[in-house]
Order: structure tokens, then C-alpha cells, then sequence
């Protein structure tokens, strides 16, 4: 009896989970429409002095590219400085760092890019900077990702993501997926909440926070495997909004192998889950001291894990044993995932249209996306139940050079 009534109740916080999702959705859309087509931050003179840091784990074969890329901004070159933290390497990342125009930060104790990056702003935060840039080391950045972070600190913003594009988005179609995946995100997640004041999605890359939180938080201290979310929920904790920056965007190269996809994306469920778990109680007393709508947005978004794994196994459930009883013709579900696939495929159609040219997915994404998404609910579940509890690198395929600023041409990498 007493598990029924978990049951329920996690039943109950799902679905108010996603009445709120909802909510802030359609409210968010609504108020962007009203904003035009206007920048979110209007144009700011160059004043923010940036340290731009990647973290890096035998990755010779990309980190130029990184390097280059944000040397290629369209940003007063003394107004920033790029860093490489090089971590548990058997390669050479730290030479190919030095010999694209990079500053190496040796990190010999640290064992994870929470750590690298713990270790690396302790001998920084000091320094004269006034924000940090955090990317991940086979990314490349727009030319204009540092004017418009400016733009955005020049508006009062202390900590703002910017715009993930999937680099490789026709090198197949489960890369292409996480293209689609990206703007679907944005445009129902992130757009709204940058229209309403709340908190976008801060993921591990292609995001800055400003010296004024690290002075608050006493450095960089996460211990998850997910010290992005971790480090959103700090921010949440203290008051800060995550600020919304679209026109800063950063390329990040995405899985080829539908393997890969399904580790990555378990370790993306199991982080939150885990950052959940470490910082649920600090969230819960700022949301009864504070009364923020960022702190609950923030409170409901760790929740998703566990609730979304609470509606799966509900949902799986109910309709076995319907099925067994006979209550429930088999054509019904296999209906209805045909009815889902289809919808799915639709969507990515309309999403293409969001996306830049050079950005949009082939026709095998479009087809194969239904399966993409419908694999988050089983992953779901299986980060609840067997949560991962170490990170586990991903294989690059892939990436892009930029020369005097513009995106050229293809490279492979090993």
C-alpha cells in the first residue's frame, strides 16, 4: 500500500511538473511574439574582459580548432584570453593547444572536467577577469559569441548560455537528431523562459558566468558527473537567472553511432539525477526562504528524471495489463506509435525550417528522429533505476575549421 501511494503521489508530481512546463511555455511564446524580432540584449560597447577555458581529455586531434575559432572573434583581442585545461591525457592535447595560440593550465590532480575546471578558475578567479567562458574542447564558436555574452553582462545578466548547433549535422542521422533535438529545446524550453525571466537550460558548453557568482560560491565546487546542471542548481540556490543569449552560438560535434547516443544521453539523465540529489535540499530551503519562480523552475526540472520514469513505467504498465485482459486491442498501441512516429517526423520538418541552411539535418534525421525521442523514455527509466555513476567519453567524428572568421570546410577527425 505504502508504494501505491508513492506511486501516486510521484504521479501527481508529474503531472504537475508538466502543467508548469506548459505554462511557462505557452506564456513565454506569447511574450516573445509581443518582443518582435528584436534582439533579447541590445548591441553593448566591448568592455567585458574574458578568460575562455576548455577542459580537455586526449584531445589533440580538436582542440586547434577550438583554439582558433574563438581567436577568430569578432571581439578586441586584448579583451580576452583562451585557456586549456588538459586532464588525464595520453596525447599531445597540450602541445596542439600551445601551437594554435592557446594558454595551458596543467590540472594533474584532477580527475573530471568538474575538477578541471575547480582547479583552473582557482588560479584565475583572481586574475583581471570579469567572466568566464566555459566550452568543450571539440566545439567551435560563432565569431560573434563573445560581442553578444558582452551584450548580455553589459544588460545586468550574471550567468547566460548561448545557442547549441550540432556541427556535423549531415555526417548521419542520429547526429542530425540531436540538431532537431536542439531547437526543439530552444524553442519551448529556452526561448520561453528567456522571455519570461527564468532560467535557461545550462548545459556543459557554451555558456558564461561572471566573476561576481564565482565570488559568491567560493570558486568552481561541483562533485557530479553533471556539474553543469549542478552548477545551475547553485546559481537557482543563490537567485540567478540563467540568461538566454541565442546569438551566441556555439558548434558542437555530435554522435554518428546510435550506440554512443543511447551512453551519452543515459549519462545526461543520470547527471541531472544525481545533481538533483546532491543539491534537492539546498533548492527546497531557497524555494521556502526565497519564493522565486526560478528556484521552483529549477526545483521541477530536477524532478523530470524521476517523474518521467514514474509516467514511463506507469503508461507500460497500464497498457500490458490491459492488453492481457483483453481490454485493449493490440492495433491500439501499435497505432499509436505509428500516430507518434509520424508526428514526430512532421515536426522535424517545421524544425528544419528554424534552422539555418548550413544546419539542417538530412532526410534521414526528419525519418529517424520518432525513434530518437522515444528513446529518451526507456533511458529515462534506466537512469533512474542504474544510474551511471562515472563519465564516459565520447568519440569525436568530426568538425569544422574557420579561417578570417567564416565556417569553411570539413575535416575528419580521429
Amino acid at each position: 500500500m505504502e508504494g501505491m501511494n508513492l506511486l501516486f503521489v510521484l504521479s501527481l508530481l508529474c503531472k504537475a511538473a508538466c502543467v508548469w512546463f506548459a505554462l511557462v511555455a505557452v506564456a513565454g511564446l506569447v511574450c516573445r511574439a509581443r518582443q518582435g524580432r528584436r534582439p533579447r540584449y541590445s548591441p553593448a560597447a566591448p568592455r567585458t574582459r574574458f578568460a575562455v577555458l576548455a577542459a580537455g581529455r586526449n584531445e589533440e586531434a580538436v582542440i586547434g580548432g577550438f583554439v582558433r575559432s574563438i581567436l577568430a572573434q569578432d571581439y578586441p583581442r586584448e579583451l580576452f584570453d583562451v585557456y586549456v585545461l588538459p586532464n588525464n591525457c595520453t596525447d599531445d592535447t597540450a602541445g596542439a593547444a600551445r601551437a594554435a595560440g592557446a594558454i595551458v593550465l596543467d590540472c594533474p590532480g584532477a580527475h573530471s572536467k568538474g575538477e578541471a575546471l575547480h582547479s583552473g578558475l582557482a588560479r584565475l578567479r583572481n586574475m583581471d577577469y570579469d567572466a568566464f567562458c566555459v566550452f568543450d574542447a571539440d566545439n567551435q564558436a560563432d565569431p560573434a559569441f563573445l560581442a553578444r555574452m558582452n551584450d548580455a553582462f553589459c544588460a545586468g545578466a550574471r550567468v547566460a548560455k548561448g545557442r547549441i548547433a550540432a556541427q556535423n549535422p549531415r555526417a548521419g542521422w542520429v547526429a542530425g537528431c540531436y540538431g532537431l533535438y536542439f531547437r526543439l529545446f530552444d524553442l519551448f524550453f529556452n526561448e520561453p523562459r528567456g522571455a519570461l525571466g527564468l532560467s535557461a537550460k545550462l548545459v556543459g558548453t557554451g555558456f558564461a558566468v561572471h566573476k561576481e557568482v564565482l565570488d559568491r560560491l567560493g570558486g568552481w565546487n561541483t562533485v557530479t558527473i553533471a556539474e553543469d546542471a549542478e552548477f545551475s542548481a547553485q546559481c537557482a540556490e543563490l537567485g540567478y537567472p540563467v540568461a538566454w543569449v541565442p546569438g551566441a552560438v556555439t558548434r558542437d560535434v555530435e554522435p554518428v553511432s546510435f550506440r554512443v547516443s543511447l551512453v551519452q544521453r543515459r549519462r545526461w539523465i543520470g547527471g541531472v539525477l544525481q545533481a538533483g540529489q546532491a543539491r534537492g535540499g539546498c533548492l527546497a530551503r531557497a524555494l521556502v526562504q526565497r519564493r522565486r519562480a526560478v528556484t521552483l523552475d529549477s526545483c521541477l526540472f530536477f524532478l523530470t528524471p524521476l517523474t518521467g520514469a514514474v509516467g514511463t513505467l506507469l503508461g507500460v504498465t497500464g497498457t500490458a495489463l490491459a492488453l492481457a485482459r483483453g481490454h485493449l486491442p493490440l492495433w491500439v498501441p501499435l497505432a499509436a506509435a505509428m500516430l507518434g512516429w509520424l508526428g514526430c517526423a512532421l515536426g522535424a520538418l517545421v524544425l528544419r525550417l528554424f534552422l539555418p541552411r548550413a544546419e539542417r539535418p538530412g532526410l534521414g534525421s526528419v525519418l529517424g528522429f520518432g525513434l530518437f525521442m522515444a528513446c529518451w523514455a526507456p533511458l529515462g527509466v534506466l537512469g533512474v533505476l542504474c544510474p551511471p555513476r562515472r563519465w564516459v567519453p565520447v568519440d569525436h567524428t568530426a568538425h569544422l575549421t574557420v579561417r578570417r572568421g567564416r565556417w569553411l570546410r570539413r575535416e575528419r577527425a580521429a
